[in-house]
């Protein structure tokens, strides 16, 4: 392992480093004892790590929360890690539960939940089922690259369309455009929404910030498209990010809706728990000049630490400069015409919910579901 003095940014990945969960029992610290390195060894540091994708048979699919700072109640993620690699992903440290580092192994080592589709519709044909707006794609993005080939994301929306179920999805990938057969009907019978994430309109951050993503004017194409087919489409400025992202709020509320995008809405930069480090580690290999400038306007938001994690300030930060930040998001949502706060999320449509048939799955996929939920006995 490379000690930390020498680590760089890889190209195509957000996190610098491979750093330790917050489970791990073990802590393991490089140190360069002047030695020439075994030149094995200096080869495999130099190899890019490659992404690798497991397929799993969830036990369950739907994630409930009360949370009062978010628009939902209930959202379904077909994927655990993210090819995307965002480096202030705050869905990062859930890999610690895995075993796996929240840095490159979050954007690296991913999961698909191949039995999605199924289990959910199981879950929507139980009689006691509560229709209300599902969010897709909350934790890591539903059109990261690996959807291509699993299309999950793809026929978890069949069965919502099949049983007239709402839906919102985020984004920051073009390969939503796929899928606009889908969601052009639902929208039509106002059972879907979508928006678009925009972090920055310049290219050079954003290739670094979120390096799997689509680049911001890909994005900006995608609302204009979705728009055009009739889907309600907004866009989320988030994160903001103090002098790094923050200086392009209005010129990308300004972008977005003459695309087509009719809500806004914005969160400010979070750190729980290793996204702290990780992003810590990204601005001093990129922005080494202003790191520290940055990390003092964010504990400015913050109460003088790295993260505030309590209900309501923390999308928004606290104190003088969010405050301007929440200034500025107003007025631009006044002078762009753009709705409120998730209005159109919250306005979805959920009295037409046909509760679906259930077929129990036979043969060899029930084995491998049974065999996903109890060990074998010999």
């Amino acid at each position: 392992m490379l000690p930390p003095q020498s680590r760089k940014a890889q190209k195509g990945r957000g996190a610098v480093s491979n750093m330790q969960g917050r489970y791990e029992l073990q802590a393991r610290e490089a140190f360069d004892d002047g030695w020439a390195p075994d030149p094995d060894d200096a080869d495999a540091e130099k190899l890019p790590p490659r992404t690798i994708v497991t397929e799993e048979m969830a036990k369950t699919i739907l994630t409930h929360n009360q949370s009062p700072d978010i628009p939902f109640n209930v959202s379904l993620n077909p994927y655990r890690g993210c090819e995307h690699g965002c480096i202030y992903c705050f869905a990062r440290p859930s890999h610690s539960y895995l075993g796996l580092s929240p840095g490159l192994d979050f954007e690296t080592r991913l999961f698909a939940k191949v039995n999605a589709a199924e289990l959910l519709r199981a879950e929507l044909s139980k009689p006691g089922y509560l229709v209300e707006s599902l969010a897709l794609g909350v934790n890591t993005d539903a059109y990261q690259p690996c959807e291509r080939e699993y299309q999950l994301t793809r026929r978890v929306l069949q069965v919502l369309s099949e049983c007239n179920h709402p839906v919102g999805l985020i984004t920051k990938s073009s390969l939503i455009e796929r899928d606009i057969d889908i969601l052009a009907p639902m929208a039509e019978r106002n059972l879907a929404a979508a928006s678009v994430t925009i972090t920055t309109l310049d290219s050079k951050i954003s290739r670094t910030l979120e390096p799997r993503a689509a680049a911001p004017s890909r994005r900006l194409r995608t609302i204009e498209t979705l728009a055009k087919a009739g889907i309600p489409v907004g866009v989320s400025i988030a994160p903001i990010i103090p002098f790094v992202t923050e200086p392009d709020i209005e010129k990308i509320m300004s972008a977005a809706r003459d695309a087509g995008a009719i809500m806004a809405t914005y969160v400010v930069l979070r750190l729980p728990w290793e996204v702290s480090p990780l992003f810590k580690e990204w601005l001093e290999a990129h922005f080494p000049d202003r790191a520290a400038r940055v990390m003092n306007r964010v504990r400015d938001m913050r109460g003088g630490k790295d993260y505030e994690a309590e209900f309501g300030s923390r999308m928004r930060g606290e104190g003088v400069w969010a405050d301007l930040i929440q200034q500025r998001i107003e007025k631009g949502i006044t002078r762009f015409g753009f709705h409120g706060r998730h209005s159109k999320f919250r306005s979805l449509d959920c009295t037409q919910f046909k509760r679906p048939d259930y077929i129990p799955p036979s043969g060899a996929r029930a084995r491998a579901a049974a065999k996903a939920g109890q060990l074998d006995l010999f």
